[in-house]
């Protein structure tokens, strides 16, 4: 048992325990790392959205958006699209790391005493991430087509149940659906993102940190790693879901929006927006990871 606490975080001590309690905790720590998340991080989620799917000349880079945004709009405006992340991040990072924790689970099972290798934390991580891809689609969408409103011109939508009834209206209860497949490629990066936290863990437990410093370094490192690697499919994702509601469809398919980005930007326009994720990954998924730890460990 001692070296399955050296090798892994605190969340982790309590692997061989194949209680339904011990199933629990992973879903109810979720929920405060959805809660954080949301209120760390959504200002910078909004500027990100409003790069990835805005024109060249709408914003000269992030900084233009953030006081464009706070001057036109009023500061709430970095808020715009909140209510359904506030909503479906408690039931996404629920789902994602409460998976997540029983993958392990399931895997730490097959292992005996052997502790988890960073390969089967990825695999755990792949499969929160694959499983939350269902509820995260229409919560995404949602709130990324309340982000690219602009003003009284560009607002179709006067809110979240508006949006979700208008897209239901129009297009069937589907419509909620589409960009599940990129949605699911986005959210398969989190093999990287929990692989590259039990490497972090590992690594800085050697400097005999705190739980809790450890959990919020490895948390922010890990993202980091993770958007960088997973940005493209993120802004594919986004622009195909925030398209006009009209038929026909300006990208048809994910590919569509992939071939128009590269024909209009190259390379760099797959990372147009990237500057705001990358400043909003190391605080917000700290800050969440150390909650879920945090509320996993008091759950023990």
């Amino acid at each position: 048992m001692a070296k399955e606490k050296v090798a892994h975080s605190t969340a982790n001590a309590n692997l061989d325990d194949q209680s339904i309690y011990n199933r629990f905790r992973g879903f109810a720590a979720g929920v405060a790392s959805g809660v954080t998340k949301l209120a760390v991080g959504h200002p910078f989620d909004t500027v990100k959205v409003r790069l990835q799917t805005s024109s060249n000349d709408r914003f000269k880079g992030p900084l233009d958006c953030l006081m464009k945004t706070v001057r036109q709009e009023g500061v709430r405006a970095l808020y715009k699209g909140a209510t359904p992340p506030l909503i479906g991040w408690m039931f996404m990072d629920s789902i994602m790391l409460g998976t997540l924790h029983n993958a392990r689970m399931v895997q730490q099972k097959w292992n005996g005493d052997k502790p988890l290798t960073v390969f089967q934390h990825g695999l755990a991580g792949l499969a929160g991430g694959l499983t939350v891809s269902f509820v995260a689609t229409p919560v995404e969408q949602i709130k990324s087509r309340l982000q690219v409103q602009y003003d009284a011109v560009t607002k179709v939508y006067t809110g979240p149940i508006h949006c979700a009834t208008q897209l239901v209206r129009n297009n069937g209860v589907t419509a909620l659906w589409n960009g599940l497949l990129p949605t699911m490629l986005f959210r398969s990066w989190f093999f990287v993102f929990w692989a590259s936290y039990d490497v972090f863990t590992r690594q800085l437990k050697k400097f005999n940190l705190s739980d809790g410093t450890t959990t919020f370094v490895a948390g922010g490192l890990s993202a980091t790693t993770f958007w960088i690697g997973a940005f493209p499919a993120d802004s594919v994702k986004n622009r195909y879901m925030t398209q006009p509601d009209v038929t026909p469809k300006q990208y048809p398919t994910p590919t569509a929006v992939a071939k128009h980005i590269y024909n209009t930007g190259g390379l760099k326009g797959f990372y147009r927006g990237f500057v705001p994720s990358f400043l909003r990954a190391f605080p917000t998924n700290a800050s969440a990871v150390f909650m879920f730890e945090t509320v996993m460990k008091l759950l023990a």
